[in-house]
């Protein structure tokens, strides 16, 4: 073994017989190293993806990490451990394995295999850490890391209009808003989308039981799983109509569809009418907790809706 206080650079190592002859050879002996990684960054995410940071008891996941080694020269990474045995009992070592991974793009270079939470397991935030060590046996233990388990089933909470133009009428500039009881997921609602705006295409369809709204996507191929609104009335269209070019956003629990262009010719509501809202199961909150599909009725007094 050579000594850590040996310089570094050109030695030469000598055998020295029991009679006094010798044998030499030359070596080198590199930098040392003898600085830990450093592990700055690491995210719990649900294994579908989306937002990072939440999971729900019985729910999979994967744990992220950002490690380097410090070291001059580095030594090389060894080993990425996580212990998350705050969210499954007993993983205490989960091992992280190098790559290129991403959460609602923030770059990680180690990833768990998916693991999942125990069931039950309390709400609220809990804490996990990571260990990493390096070829040269430096070792580093990173806490202070989090994710928060929520365990309530998301729902419909009120459903609206916002008029931009004539009352009774759906036209371009006005709004529909749903509200949920918390905020949702908007990866899973859209592929892709963060909640900032982006383009959809609202369905005004033309019904003889009611008519209602249905959003989907801005090539009006796939209807979001974002349910049903059921005006309540039969006069806002003689026909289904698109309308190209609206704006979904979200700001907290609530999704706000901002109409574009009628397909169509539309008419307007003879009267005051309540709608009603029947949200999809497949939409879930950032846990991953699926929504409920229990109908929420509009609030506030009876008025003409758009």
């Amino acid at each position: 073994t050579i000594p850590v206080l040996v310089s570094a650079g050109a030695h030469t190592v000598y055998a020295v017989g029991s009679g006094g002859s010798e044998a030499s050879a030359g070596i080198v002996v590199l930098p040392h190293d003898v600085t830990a990684p450093a592990i700055p960054s690491a995210a719990i995410a649900k294994s579908t993806g989306g937002v990072g940071g939440y999971i729900r008891q019985n729910g999979q996941y994967y744990v992220y990490a950002n490690v380097t080694d410090q070291g001059s020269p580095s030594s090389g990474i060894a080993t990425v451990r996580a212990n998350v045995s705050t969210i499954t009992t007993g993983a205490s070592a989960v091992v992280l394995t190098a790559g290129s991974f991403s959460v609602e793009g923030v770059s990680y270079n180690y990833r768990s295999a998916v693991q999942t939470a125990s069931n039950p397991l309390s709400a609220g935030s809990k804490s996990f850490s990571i260990t990493a060590t390096d070829v040269a046996t430096n070792s580093t233990v990173q806490g202070g890391f989090s994710a928060t388990v929520d365990n309530t089933v998301p729902a419909a909470s009120d459903v609206q209009t916002v008029n931009g133009g004539t009352p009774g009428r759906a036209e371009t500039g006005d709004a529909v808003v749903l509200t949920f009881t918390e905020p949702m997921d908007p990866h899973l609602i859209l592929s892709g989308w963060d909640g900032s705006a982006t383009t959809v295409t609202l369905r005004l369809v033309q019904n003889a039981g009611g008519d209602r709204v249905q959003v989907r996507d801005a090539g009006n191929a796939t209807v979001l799983p974002l349910g049903t609104v059921f005006l309540n009335r039969t006069d806002y269209a003689t026909a289904t109509r698109d309308f190209t070019g609206s704006t979904m956003v979200m700001s907290g629990s609530t999704i706000t569809i901002t109409l574009g262009t009628p397909s169509g010719a539309v008419t307007t509501a003879a009267a005051a009418g309540t709608m009603t809202w029947t949200p999809s199961a497949t939409a879930t909150d950032r846990a991953g907790n699926a929504c409920s599909t229990a109908t929420v009725t509009e609030s506030g007094v009876l008025d003409l809706d758009f």
